[in-house]
């Protein structure tokens, strides 16, 4: 995998803070995204990583903090502001969020329809093809998400976000519940999108594997605050306990 990123942040984080109730999730929170990268924001369930994305998404507001993203304050924001940020951002759900009373081509077409209105038939269609093709799942246009496997509903979710062509990537756990072969075919999607749609992304995960193959960098999060960063080798070049028994809790392939 190259590192395409200029440097330029395109996400910024500071001081991020997040309770519920008496629970402190985030626990004063950097994070620069530099043009292009992938990050992998790397630890345990309950660390606080989704809670994480879903404050850069502005899904949900810090308690004290900043953030900006692609250079707007998400806090100084009114809602339609908000609303048309969010058009150039992909969130790839952990259950993928597709409708399922539509087939492919409708959960497809939803988001355009929606966000592009000026768009027509032709132009839709062809939206359509392109984001299918670039997922390698053209044939299932108008199957139902019922009929998908697992691997295929987080690669028609990942082309829903595409569609509208965002310049930042979050994906939220994107292997979790799959087979050991889906999950190299989604981290290599991953990649794909980072090169074909020059996108910068956060990567939640706790698989050390999708982490070492997607990520230009990683950030070791644990208890609401990170505890190192740089590449897989120099995140796990430790003698940190918290770090290591993450380590040895996960299987990963030592080739």
């Amino acid at each position: 995998m190259t590192d395409n990123a200029d440097h330029t942040p395109v996400i910024r984080t500071r001081n991020l803070r997040k309770s519920f109730g008496p629970l402190e999730v985030l626990k004063g929170v950097d994070l620069d995204v530099c043009k292009g990268e992938n990050v992998v924001v790397l630890g345990r369930s309950g660390s606080g990583k989704s809670v994480l994305i879903r404050i850069i998404a502005g899904l949900l507001s810090p308690d004290t903090g900043s953030v900006e993203v692609l250079g707007n304050d998400i806090g100084a924001l009114d809602i339609r502001q908000l609303r048309t940020l969010r058009t150039r951002i992909g969130f790839s759900f952990q259950s993928s969020a597709l409708y399922d009373g539509m087939n492919v081509r409708a959960n497809l077409e939803f988001p355009l329809v929606r966000n592009k209105r000026h768009l027509s038939r032709k132009e839709i269609d062809a939206a359509v093809a392109q984001v299918l093709d670039d997922v390698g799942l053209s044939a299932t246009i108008d199957q139902m998400p019922a009929e998908l496997s697992g691997g295929q509903k987080k690669r028609i979710g990942i082309a829903r976000t595409l569609i509208l062509q965002p310049e930042i990537m979050l994906y939220d756990e994107p292997t979790a519940g799959l087979d050991p072969v889906t999950s190299v075919d989604i981290n290599e999607l991953i990649n794909e999108v980072q090169h074909r749609y020059n996108t910068s992304s956060v990567i939640i995960t706790h698989d050390l594997t999708c982490a070492k193959a997607t990520g230009n960098r990683i950030v070791m999060l644990s208890e609401g605050r990170f505890l190192r960063q740089g590449s897989f080798e120099e995140v796990f070049d430790t003698t940190d306990p918290r770090i290591k028994d993450f380590y040895k809790y996960n299987f990963i392939e030592k080739a």
